[in-house]
């Protein structure tokens, strides 16, 4: 690994796109650039336009409760038509206003952040703990789930993190695990009595077997989800009506009258607790097993290095994980240590958050408060928090290079170059942003380009822009 080497894949691996200034400021230790963004506190965003989750949640409920009572009282069905529409605009208004927000916030955090590396591990984990969107439950609170559920344990232990992600309102109103009802619990009990009945929900423990810690391949079996999922029934949301009515409305709340009774056997070990200690303990010991190591192993090398993971890196990934019970410096610094992340610039294709946020980052762009900014992302197919699966978005390059998607890219440098290349010398931006990454057919096409506007259309769509 040569110096002139290390300080792009530094900034552009690991970071989120150089700033002009920015390598020279790396220099010849790029390792030790990265290694001090993961001293001092966790990446927080904050500011008045971000709402706690709770907040919006219950400001929804309060509007979809105004809609019932509309539907009920309203003796005209015109009137409780148009009503209805009203209300249910209102909801939806304010589900977007949230996540504008939250999005706006998050981009305006990557393109300025001093601690590139720190926020590209922010969002990482943010994709492997994916919700989305496209859940209408989910719309307003994708963005505050990555603000109080990820950032705060980004730099924390595994366990932390995983017990914080799964508590949270947004991951159980997206895998439906509010309402799930053990089949024994005194709450189907009652239904049943009343020839109602209230179902065991698998979607969450499925996840977080397959998704979340242990993997795909880890051996477990579908006993193992329907005792987890029998675990993790009663961890749901506060609030509620009349005898329903429990805790904080829009928070985490553990209602016992829905959860299983009983022991568990879930992955080879016997929980006999019997609340919400009980999947704690599922949770922390998921957490710490070696199948989680080398999951989240080669998810890390996946994602850092290169899209077939090498196998001494990940191998050297897990042991950090396995060694340090899980603390995640740890696993970082392992992760910075692997030769193999230095060896091949600019290999790995970027993601269209990637493309957008490198080039706000390369071209010091400003991030407007206006949902107009994130309509970049949609044109480019990545949606913010809107990945088709639970599984999050796709990590590998070959799910982002086709034909059409390298056309829009290439639309869309050539609006940003129109709009402001004639401010800007390119011939000596490209070297500041991409080193000796720069290759001479780049440099020479920059060099004779008809404009500036051309000039950055050409370094905004050329390869090693586009790769990191």
């Amino acid at each position: 690994m040569s110096i002139d080497c290390a300080a792009p894949i530094a900034a552009n691996r690991f970071g989120l796109g150089a700033v002009p200034g920015q390598l020279a400021q790396i220099g010849a230790d790029p390792r030790g650039w990265l290694s001090s963004q993961l001293r001092g506190p966790p990446p927080l965003l904050g500011g008045a336009q971000l709402r706690p989750t709770a907040d919006v949640l219950r400001d929804a409920a309060a509007a979809r409760k105004q809609l019932q009572a509309l539907r009920r009282n309203s003796p005209d069905s015109t009137t409780s038509a148009a009503g209805a529409v009203g209300s249910l605009m209102r909801v939806g208004a304010l589900l977007r206003q949230s996540y504008v927000a939250d999005v706006t916030a998050r981009l305006q955090s990557g393109a300025s952040s001093e601690r590139p590396f720190l926020e590209r591990l922010v969002y990482f984990w943010s994709n492997h703990f994916a919700v989305s969107v496209d859940k209408l439950a989910v719309l307003g609170v994708a963005g505050s789930f990555e603000r109080e559920a990820i950032r705060p344990h980004v730099l924390g232990h595994f366990s932390e993190l995983l017990l914080a992600v799964e508590q949270h309102p947004a991951m159980l109103l997206y895998l439906d695990n509010q309402r799930s009802a053990g089949p024994n619990s005194p709450a189907a009990q009652r239904a049943a009595n009343h020839d109602r009945t209230l179902g065991l929900n698998e979607n969450l423990a499925r996840e977080i077997m397959e998704l979340h810690t242990l993997g795909v391949d880890a051996g477990y079996t579908q006993a193992d989800v329907s005792s987890f999922a029998k675990v993790l029934t009663g961890w749901s949301l506060g609030g509620g009506e009349g005898p329903l009515s429990r805790g904080n409305a829009g928070e985490f709340l553990f209602r016992a009258p829905l959860h299983e009774p009983g022991a568990q056997s879930v992955f080879h070990q016997r929980y006999e607790q019997s609340d919400e200690a009980q999947g704690r303990a599922v949770l922390i010991d998921l957490a710490q097993a070696r199948s989680t190591a080398r999951h989240l192993a080669t998810k890390l090398a996946r994602h850092f290095i290169a899209d077939e993971p090498p196998p001494a890196a990940v191998e050297h990934i897990a042991q950090a994980f396995e060694h340090s019970g899980g603390h995640l410096p740890t696993v970082y610094q392992a992760l910075i240590q692997c030769d193999e992340a230095w060896s091949a610039p600019f290999s790995k294709f970027k993601t269209p958050q990637d493309y957008v946020l490198s080039t706000y980052r390369g071209l010091q762009l400003a991030v407007a408060d206006t949902p107009h900014p994130l309509a970049a992302f949609e044109v480019l197919g990545q949606r913010q928090f809107a990945p088709g699966s639970p599984a999050g978005w796709p990590d590998r390059g070959d799910d982002w290079n086709g034909a059409s998607a390298l056309m829009k890219r290439i639309e869309l440098a050539d609006a940003v170059a129109q709009k402001i290349g004639g401010t800007r010398e390119i011939a000596a931006l490209a070297p500041q942003l991409l080193g000796n990454g720069l290759s001479d057919a780049t440099r020479q096409s920059i060099a004779r380009a008809a404009s500036p506007p051309q000039a950055l259309t050409l370094l905004l769509t050329a390869p090693e822009f586009m790769r990191r």
